[in-house]
């Protein structure tokens, strides 16, 4: 008689194997739960449901996969209970809902020490980190040299869009100021729609349709643009014309940000930034 070949169950229930496996990972004393009388490791459910708002029949059954389809607010109101991580967030819903969470904007939090390094090997290539508002948060001493020197602002000035429109020496480096502000203007509405930051921005807006009639009709124009990246050519004050391609690269683990770089497009280009940058003090 020949031998069975014993086939693996594949377990069917992601969602409840899932949410298992966060909880019996959870430290009860970390969340104000006594650990005596415990018999497996982790939160319990009827825990978990506590915190979560929710029947502990009901999570009980969503765990063992007879709860039906969670909604949103539910799944946003378990990761709160168990402190998921925002990648921890998206593969709860994932395996939910199929499809991720949507977009909630948070406030810019600054970068690591690690990820000022990633600007600063970039020695002749001005770089910077912004958010999804396009604060500038972060920069290399190429950027203070070849763009502005954003040390001499204050926080709240540092924003693309507040120098584009306000600041004549931006305005007067670029080569084709209509056509690059139209560009900044899509692409900020683009980042901004997609973060979900729309009520972030909206004081900014006001102020620079109240006080550039230029911004407000290009605001009004409503067109939207992807920043992937180009080639721009700057007017620079000391070092004369400079040729650069841009790219804009999603920083890994923060989706609030984005770093953008700039690398000079040719030798002399190069010979003007390394100048620029030995004239620093």
């Amino acid at each position: 008689m020949a031998n069975r070949m014993t086939i693996p169950v594949v377990n069917e229930n992601l969602l409840g194997a899932y949410l298992k496996d966060r909880r019996a990972k959870l430290d009860p004393t970390a969340f104000g739960f006594p650990l005596e009388r415990r018999r497996t490791p982790g939160l319990r459910r009827e825990e978990v449901a506590q915190r979560a708002n929710v029947s502990a029949t009901w999570y009980t059954w969503l765990e063992q996969g007879r709860g039906g389809a969670p909604s949103a607010d539910v799944l946003d109101r378990i990761s709160h209970a168990m402190m998921l991580t925002d990648a921890e967030r998206e593969h709860l819903f994932l395996l939910g809902l199929g499809r991720p969470p949507e977009v909630r904007y948070r406030a810019p939090e600054g970068i690591t020490p690690r990820l000022q390094r990633v600007l600063d090997t970039l020695e002749y290539s001005p770089a910077f980190i912004r958010t999804a508002t396009w604060d500038v948060i972060a920069w290399n001493k190429a950027a203070a040299a070849v763009l502005t020197d954003y040390s001499t602002l204050a926080e709240g000035q540092r924003n693309v869009l507040r120098m584009m429109f306000h600041d004549s020496r931006i305005r007067a480096a670029q080569s084709n100021w209509q056509s690059v502000a139209r560009y900044v203007v899509a692409s900020f509405r683009a980042d901004v729609a997609r973060a979900g930051a729309a009520r972030n921005v909206q004081s900014l807006v006001d102020e620079l349709c109240a006080t550039s009639p230029e911004f407000a009709a290009m605001w009004r124009d409503n067109d939207v643009q992807a920043h992937g990246g180009g080639v721009k050519v700057l007017h620079h004050r000391t070092a004369g014309s400079l040729s650069m391609e841009f790219s804009a690269f999603a920083v890994d683990g923060r989706p609030d940000l984005n770093m953008v770089i700039y690398n000079p497009v040719t030798p002399e280009d190069v010979d003007k930034i390394r100048t620029l940058l030995k004239s620093q003090p």
